[in-house]
């Protein structure tokens, strides 16, 4: 089983990572969505939200965009980040599972617009 992490504004992907509203989870077999639910979003804090999706199992995480040192750091925890995605969550974990959803690597390095993008 692998489970992916969707950074979501109620069942749309979110451009912003860190303040999205909350993270649909998908668990997939086999190349199929198995089952699926809602986490909220407990917070954004530096460094918490990688650690927290990584206590829940999540092995890739998917968003519109997302700071360095968040992605860093799921990757430190073993976790695939795929950025650049946009539209229905539950469509867009099923691109990644068929090999059509492919990271655009827009992660954003500086934070001068903190407002629209953060780690």
């Amino acid at each position: 089983m692998i489970r992916i992490a969707v950074a979501s504004e109620g069942n749309q992907v979110t451009e912003h990572f860190g303040h999205c509203r909350n993270f649909q989870i998908f668990d997939a077999e086999e190349g199929r969505i198995s089952g699926s639910f809602s986490l909220d979003n407990p917070g954004h804090r530096p460094g918490f939200l990688p650690n927290f999706l990584h206590d829940q199992g999540v092995k890739v995480i998917i968003s519109g965009g997302m700071g360095g040192s968040a992605a860093e750091l799921f990757n430190g925890h073993g976790i695939e980040v795929v950025v650049g995605a946009q539209g229905d969550a539950r469509t867009a974990a099923e691109a990644y599972l068929a090999g059509d959803l492919v990271s655009t690597g827009s992660v954003c390095q500086e934070h001068e617009h903190a407002d629209q993008c953060e780690d």
